[in-house]
Order: structure tokens, then sequence, then C-alpha cells
């Protein structure tokens, strides 16, 4: 007669929380603040056909990290909710609060109640009218909600990350000077999650490395647009303008995601 297998609760989230961090860790960072002009996403990407920077809405942008996989079926399903809330009552009754708390309840779902959980964790970015208006939210793989009122960092080391910032980011900051920031922060020594332990070297991303989008207040619909080629290179500064070495890789230059684990289409609503 065979023993059945027992393992506590608290043991299993452990486990599953452990799983979740790890695999986020190993990616490449993404930073989120808000500046004069709206909001601005940056991510470390090596790839221009996989993003981890997008639109879900007129005015609300999505960025995650992890597994490519999970958080682009979360990205297609939070587009499915926004079109059909917006279709059936009005595009004004689409937030970023509603979509966050949708994200929210489907990872916290999957993480109690699936095997392995979700390994990515996102933000919501909802543009005001106003700087005032702006609302960053941070959504973990465990369905835990932030609503952050500076910015985000999340993906590979995000503590040197985060204290950088917290030393350079100002309120009311140009694009130029915003993305100043952010670089510096995603270039700051121990940044890197493939770099060597120890490493103090500072490291210098290049146009080629970066995927850069805002959410731009002034526009009068659809607020999103990506910063590309010379129109990018103009924002960065002086050191950044070469071209990368690195060889092209996938989303952010993250482990490659293995197959199934996703949510189905439509999961994030």
């Amino acid at each position: 007669m065979t023993m059945p297998f027992y393992s506590s609760v608290d043991q299993l989230l452990r486990d599953r929380s452990e799983l979740a961090r790890k695999g986020i860790s190993r990616g490449r960072s993404v930073v989120v603040l808000t500046y004069a002009g709206g909001v601005l996403f940056v991510a470390e990407n090596r790839s221009s056909a996989l993003h981890k920077v997008s639109e879900i809405y007129d005015k609300i942008g999505f960025a995650a990290v992890g597994r490519y996989n999970e958080f682009e079926n979360l990205r297609t399903g939070g587009i499915r909710m926004a079109d059909f809330r917006g279709f059936t009552y009005d595009r004004r009754d689409v937030t970023g609060r509603m979509l966050a708390n949708a994200y929210a309840q489907a990872l916290g779902t999957a993480f109690v109640e699936q095997q392995k959980p979700f390994e990515v964790e996102l933000c919501v970015a909802e543009v005001g009218q106003e700087p005032g208006g702006d609302q960053l939210y941070r959504i973990t793989y465990d369905g835990s909600i932030t609503d952050e009122p500076r910015y985000v960092v999340m993906g590979g080391q995000t503590e040197p990350i985060s204290t950088k910032l917290g030393e350079t980011y100002s309120h009311g900051l140009e694009l130029p000077d915003a993305i100043g920031v952010a670089l510096g922060g995603l270039q700051v020594p121990g940044a890197d999650p493939g770099a060597s332990n120890g490493a103090t070297a500072p490291r210098v991303l290049s146009p080629d490395a970066l995927e850069v989008a805002v959410l731009d207040r002034t526009r009068p619909r659809r607020t999103f647009r990506r910063l590309e080629g010379a129109a990018l290179a103009e924002l960065l500064p002086a050191s950044n303008r070469g071209t990368s070495d690195e060889e092209p890789g996938v989303a952010g230059g993250d482990d490659t995601p293995a197959a199934g684990g996703a949510l189905p289409d439509g999961g994030g609503s």
C-alpha cells in the first residue's frame, strides 16, 4: 500500500513563490516612471520582434518581465477585455485600475489553484490629463497589487536599480532627463542578471539594446507611441548612442520560455 504524498499549504506556497521569483529574476529589467509629459517605459530588450512593452487601450500601457509566452497571453487577454468593455459600455469605462484588478485576480487564482504559478510580473500604467492623474499599478506573480506613485522596477536585480532611482528621480522630469534617469538605473553595477557576481563596472546600453515607449498625454486619443531609431538616439545621453556588440536574443535576453503553462487567450479578463 502506497503512502499518500502530503505537503503543508505553507510549504507549497513557499515553493511556488521561490519558483516564480527565480524565473522573474533571470529576466532583464524594465523601468516604468512618470515624467512631465506622461508615462515612460524603458526595457532592456535586444529583440526587435518580442516586446516587453505594449499598448492595451487608449491611455493604458502594459509592461512585463518573466516568461514571454505567459505574459503575452495575459497581454492579449487584457486587450480583449478592454475592447469588449469599451464597445459594450463606453471607452471612458476602460481604466488602468480595472485592468490591474483583473490581472491581479487571474494571477492570484492561478497561484493558489494551479500546480505551477505564472513566472511573470506586470505593470499597468494609465496616463491622466494632468500629471497628478497618472497611475502605475504593479502586479506580482501571486496576485498582489500595489499603486506606485513615481516609478516601478521589475525583473533582474531590482534592488540596485531602485536604489539608484531613489537618488536620481524627481517629479516633473522632461523626456530626455527621464530617459537618462531610467538608463542610469538599468546600467548601475549589479543590475545585470547575466553578469558575474560582484561586477562593479557600469554598463552602457545602446539603442539596439533598448525598448522605449511613452504614454504621451498631449496626443488626443491613442497616447501610446514607441521611440525607435534616430528619434530614440536623439533622446539618449551621448554615451548611449553607439551600437551594441551583443547578439540579439529573445525578449530582453531572458531565458527562452518553455512550452505550456500559459494562460489561454482572454485569461486576463
